[in-house]
């Protein structure tokens, strides 16, 4: 299958390699497997077809070859662990950004999804390991049609942009920001948190979520400088951390 992805080596930034194989149960599983017989900090994988993929709490992400990219990232952080989750924001963000390169305004939906026009266009999916993590990305493309299921809540950047848009020119978009965002983890959070309470999706409205506490509503005030949702509850200011299920309570 030629999709320019094979040849964009060179595109990347350093460390950053690309590894694509036809076929993938998970790239994140397939992926952890490399790390774990010593692969390097910044080896990318990526498959045409995804067969067993997922996003949080286990839902399904399948990729048909050349609507979606469907690739996981192995990094090996110099930080302390304690910071490595907030590799999903810098993710997140670097996701949002490249789109934007396009021409495409994309907000992001705390924790991890990425947001066009109130429909979802990207998630992401960090999972830790000893001495590594990975950060596992689905971006729906060229995707013109959805599964029943969450054809009411999806879209692609070609039904958004008007236009079929080359796959390797997205996935470098988005290598090329996340290079720069997976560096501000620590000492330059600030700033890191700063791009994404501007592109919080969530400011202002009213949501349900699960945590681990419970269920829990009310209205969303924007995004902490911990990078934690700032949720209003009657007269209580809870700082969430860690949520499932996060969703608007449209009026009736």
């Amino acid at each position: 299958m030629n999709t320019g992805l094979e040849s964009i080596g060179e595109r990347l930034p350093d460390p950053f390699r690309l590894l694509v194989r036809e076929s993938s149960g998970s790239t994140n599983d397939d992926l952890r497997e490399l790390a774990t017989a010593g692969a390097p900090d910044g080896q990318i994988l990526l498959a045409h077809r995804q067969t067993a993929g997922r996003g949080r709490r286990g839902a399904a992400w399948h990729v048909r070859p050349g609507e979606s990219l469907a690739f996981s990232i192995l990094v090996r952080p110099p930080e302390p662990p304690a910071l490595w989750p907030r590799l999903a924001l810098a993710a997140g963000l670097a996701v949002a950004e490249a789109i934007g390169s396009f021409g495409i305004q994309a907000g992001i939906k705390w924790p991890n999804d990425i947001w066009i026009a109130g429909l979802k266009v990207a998630g992401i999916l960090v999972e830790g390991g000893p001495g590594f993590a990975i950060i596992g990305i689905g971006i729906n493309v060229n995707t013109t049609t959805f599964p029943e299921e969450i054809a009411s809540i999806a879209t692609s950047l070609r039904i958004q942009g008007g236009r079929e848009f080359p796959p390797d020119d997205v996935l470098a978009a988005v290598i090329g920001r996340f290079a720069r965002r997976r560096l501000q983890i620590d000492a330059e959070f600030p700033e890191l948190v700063s791009q994404i309470q501007s592109r919080c999706v969530l400011t202002g409205e009213t949501v349900t979520l699960q945590t681990s506490s419970g269920t829990k509503r009310g209205e969303v005030e924007g995004i902490g400088g911990g990078g934690e949702l700032l949720l209003r509850t009657g007269s209580d200011l809870e700082r969430i951390i860690q949520a499932d299920e996060v969703r608007i309570q449209h009026s009736a």
